[in-house]
């Protein structure tokens, strides 16, 4: 494992962190965690070098926390750096952090070393952290030893994030969505330097964009295996060439010396080895030659993907149980993987309740939405699409 400054905070990370939004789950539902094997997971990924565990309020249905300070238990709880966020949303009045925080502490049976404040975007900003002073509490965590140091994690537009980034001087930190297909959107290039130049440490979430660059559709694999055996032909020996779809878009990421490590949501054994024996070459950057692929491989996910969903579910609960993410699922596997048969006949399992037709365009998804999808009108060409195929 390799290891980087977390900005100047004063500590080393590993360049690979553990992101428990993704755990495996033993039922239907995201608090159904398998949680046997999801410490198996964590403790493997910690054995192999991994010292930065992320998690939050909201994450499997509330339950993650309470999961994780059971996992870590005490041995391993102090060999790694643990981080958790503030449901920003849930803060209407003043007290309400000090509320939250001391719940969180409460549910984890420990200490948190790095505190963020949840998705802040425009609105969440004024009318949750301005509106009730949330950075004062903060302070107040801070001095009394609550939290250890104090960050945010963002959704919404470079401007915003300058406004958020240059409010005050307790930031030490910030997550920031950011991969090969996003380098231009949300805080995006311009935001991880800008952070970076006032010493905070930028942590990387959705490297894979929620898995999406892991499965490439079939125009992407060709360009892939065409990369693969051109670079084999002709980089010297000894120069490591991505492995797979995975390791290009996670050498993409850390290529970025600014970044200070990123978070994979690691469902599986398989996933947890295969990121970390990548992580062990994370400062290797990628070449002119692979960079390039990469911009081809960016052209052609984007004429293939019809959503860009990454499926965070943010957007859920849906009030009309419209399963969101599923749908939109679905719908870019039938045009982008070209598996029209099979995504129109998973459509059908779907119950008809959670289908995009059971869709009243109430808009409380799109509000929520850190990708700032048009899900409503989306929903409605992906029901037309996916439901073509009925008798």
């Amino acid at each position: 494992m390799e290891y980087r400054c977390l900005g100047n905070v004063g500590l080393r990370v590993s360049a690979l962190g553990f992101g428990a939004m993704r755990l495996p789950l033993a039922g239907d539902r995201p608090e159904d965690i398998d949680r046997d094997e999801a410490r198996r997971m964590l403790r493997r990924a910690i054995d192999l070098g991994v010292t930065y565990v992320d998690t939050a309020y909201s994450y499997h249905g509330g339950q993650c926390e309470s999961w994780l300070g059971w996992a870590l238990g005490d041995s391993y709880r102090e060999r790694v750096t643990l981080a958790t966020k503030l449901p920003t949303w849930k803060v209407e009045r003043r007290d309400d952090f000090d509320r939250l925080l001391d719940e969180q502490l409460t549910r984890l049976g420990t200490g948190i070393d790095l505190y963020l404040l949840h998705s802040l975007d425009e609105t969440s900003w004024r009318d949750n952290v301005v509106a009730h002073d949330v950075l004062r509490s903060a302070e107040r965590a801070l001095a009394d030893g609550r939290i250890g140091h104090l960050g945010f994690s963002f959704h919404d537009s470079f401007d915003v994030f300058m406004t958020i980034l240059t409010a005050t001087d307790l930031w030490e930190f910030c997550q920031i969505q950011y991969n090969y297909m996003d380098e231009d959107y949300q805080a995006g290039r311009r935001g991880l330097y800008a952070a970076a130049e006032r010493g905070l440490g930028v942590v990387v979430m959705e490297p894979l964009r929620g898995g999406q660059l892991a499965r490439p559709t079939p125009e992407v694999a060709a360009i892939w295996a065409a990369a693969q055996r051109d670079l084999e032909g002709c980089v010297p020996a000894g120069v490591l060439i991505p492995e797979s779809p995975v390791e290009w878009a996670l050498r993409w990421v850390w290529s970025h010396p600014e970044v200070s490590l990123l978070l994979s949501g690691m469902s599986t054994m398989e996933q947890v080895e295969q990121n970390a024996r990548y992580a062990e070459r994370s400062s290797v950057p990628l070449s002119a030659a692979e960079l390039a692929v990469i911009d081809r491989v960016r052209d052609a996910y984007r004429a293939a993907l019809p959503v860009p969903c990454t499926s965070c579910k943010y957007c859920l609960p849906c009030p009309n149980k419209v399963a969101i993410p599923d749908v939109f699922r679905l719908y870019n596997d039938a045009v982008a993987y070209g598996d029209v048969d099979g995504a129109r006949r998973q459509y059908t399992w779907l119950p008809e309740g959670e289908r995009g037709d059971a869709c009243r365009q109430c808009g409380e998804c799109e509000d929520r939405c850190p990708q700032h999808i048009a899900i409503v009108d989306c929903l409605q060409k992906a029901h037309a699409f996916l439901a073509a195929g009925d008798d």
